[in-house]
This record gives C-alpha cells, sequence and structure tokens, in this order.
C-alpha cells in the first residue's frame, strides 16, 4: 500500500470516524439533530487557527457553499432519516456503499479518470468486508426484511457524501479552512431540524466534553483532514481506504466493551485491508 500523504490525511481522517462509535455510544441518550448540530458548530471553530484567523477564505461563491451544505448537512440529514425508518444494523449496511461509490462514479466526476478492473473488483472486495464488519455474526440473508423507504434515504445518504467528496475537485480550488462555513451553516440546519423533529433535551455538563471531543474530532478536524486528502490524492484510493471506518468502528466497541473480535470480524479485516492494498499499488 502507498502512504502518501494524501492517504496518511486520509487515514487520519478515518481514524476520528471510528472514534465516533465509541463517543456516540457515551451520548446515546441526546437525540441525533442535537448531537449533529452543536458538534458541526463546535467543528467549524477548527478552521480559525487552520486559516490563521483570515475570515477572507470563507469569501466563496455561493455554489462552492451550497455543496458544502449539500454534503455536511445532506448526508447527515439522510443517514438520521434511514435510522428513523430502517433498521440501525441495515441503514448503516446500506449507508456505507459510499466508498464503494467514490471508487465506481469517479470516472464520472473526475474526467480523465478511469474505473480499472483492480478498483472495481477491490471496491466489491471492500464493501463484502465492511459488510461482515457491520453486520457481525449475522448471517446476510438473516438482515433481509420488509422493504423501507429507510434503506432508500441511506442509499441516498451513500450517494450524497460520495458525490461531495469526488464533486469538491471540480469546483474552484478553496482553502481547507473553509469548510468551516460549510459546518456553521449545516450545524444552524442541523439545530432547526432537532427543534421541528425531536424533543427538548436538557444537556449535562458530561454531555458537554463528549460534544466537544466529538465537534473537534469526528465532525470537525476530520473533515478538514479528508479535504486535504482530496486535494492531494486519487479518490479511488482514499475510497478503498474507507472501507476501513466501519472495521475501526467495530474494533473499538468490542474494545470498549472488553470483548474479542470474532473470526468474522478478522474476516473483514483481512479483505478490507486486502482491497485496500490490491487497489492501491502502482502498478
Amino acid at each position: 500500500m502507498h502512504f502518501s500523504r494524501a492517504n496518511l490525511f486520509a487515514l487520519g481522517a478515518i481514524a476520528l470516524w471510528v472514534s465516533l462509535a465509541a463517543l456516540g455510544v457515551a451520548l446515546k441518550h441526546v437525540p441525533p439533530f442535537l448531537l449533529t448540530g452543536i458538534a458541526l458548530l463546535i467543528g467549524s471553530l477548527v478552521a480559525l487557527p487552520l486559516s490563521g484567523f483570515n475570515w477572507r477564505v470563507w469569501h466563496l461563491p455561493w455554489t462552492t457553499v451550497a455543496l458544502g451544505v449539500y454534503g455536511l448537512f445532506g448526508y447527515h440529514f439522510l443517514l438520521f432519516m434511514a435510522l428513523r425508518d430502517a433498521p440501525p444494523v441495515q441503514a448503516n449496511l446500506v449507508n456505507y456503499l459510499w466508498p464503494l461509490g467514490m471508487v465506481v462514479m469517479a470516472p464520472v466526476f473526475l474526467p480523465g479518470t478511469q474505473l480499472k478492473t483492480k478498483h472495481l473488483a477491490a471496491g466489491l472486495v471492500g464493501f463484502v468486508g465492511a459488510a461482515l464488519a457491520i453486520t457481525g455474526e449475522q448471517s446476510l440473508s438473516s438482515l433481509i426484511t420488509t422493504p423501507r423507504w429507510g434503506y432508500l434515504w441511506a442509499l441516498a445518504a451513500a450517494f450524497v457524501w460520495a458525490s461531495y467528496s469526488l464533486m469538491t475537485q471540480r469546483v474552484a480550488r478553496f482553502h481547507t479552512a473553509a469548510l468551516g462555513l460549510f459546518g456553521l451553516i449545516s450545524g444552524l440546519l442541523a439545530l432547526l431540524c432537532h427543534a421541528v423533529l425531536e424533543p427538548v433535551t436538557v444537556l449535562s455538563v458530561q454531555d458537554g466534553y463528549f460534544l466537544v471531543a466529538i465537534g473537534l474530532g469526528p465532525l470537525g478536524a476530520a473533515f478538514y483532514l479528508w479535504d486535504a486528502a482530496l486535494k492531494l490524492g486519487d479518490a479511488r484510493h482514499i475510497g478503498l481506504l474507507s472501507f476501513l471506518t466501519p472495521l475501526g468502528s467495530t474494533c473499538v466497541l468490542l474494545w470498549v466493551r472488553g470483548e474479542d473480535p470474532s473470526l468474522t470480524t478478522l474476516g473483514a479485516a483481512v479483505l478490507i485491508v486486502g482491497a485496500a492494498w490490491i487497489g492501491t499499488r502502482q502498478h
């Protein structure tokens, strides 16, 4: 596997997203739109030192701002709607089609990019590994239930994040710190959704500590690292590396619970790491 700067930035973002699983358990009593709204607002503050406190990096064409809100807010809105209308395991599995979507859709959104057989094969193998990591000991056939609208929400969420990640390379170059503006607007929209869709919730001081951790990490610095990775690297390779996210989340949860990885989890690790290695080889 070629560890370029782009791959290292992507792995940094993935590592932070992996931590979201454990932090989310500690905040499972907090309504998701409230959690996301507060965390995104906190995450937008990361842009300040990143930009050298230069607000001019937020002066962007409205189309670029719309793309950023489409990605950060649109993805989370659709994912939470999916989790409301479909079983969480199945919805999350459909949601993790987004790394495969990045691989497959790269030639559509990025002219001059070719979809090679090795990328498609590695993407499919990576998704199988992600499916095993998410479903654990359950067989995939046992997860098939009556069709639900939630699956369409989850599929739409996967499309939004994959297409957003690719389209950021199509618009005029912008400073990575501009993501602070995307996070600010998306956070406010998430809080609006909380006011409309969720019950009023009183947060504790401990909740505040965890929210700061999520805001600075998985819903903050991770987005900036992700943007830097996409600006420097090959979207197909980064998409393949992203299959490490569900695997890492599963391993973190097992560690928090004091449980050992199952043979299924180990098999998922072999498939995902193998797919990433094959897909990112230079030849």
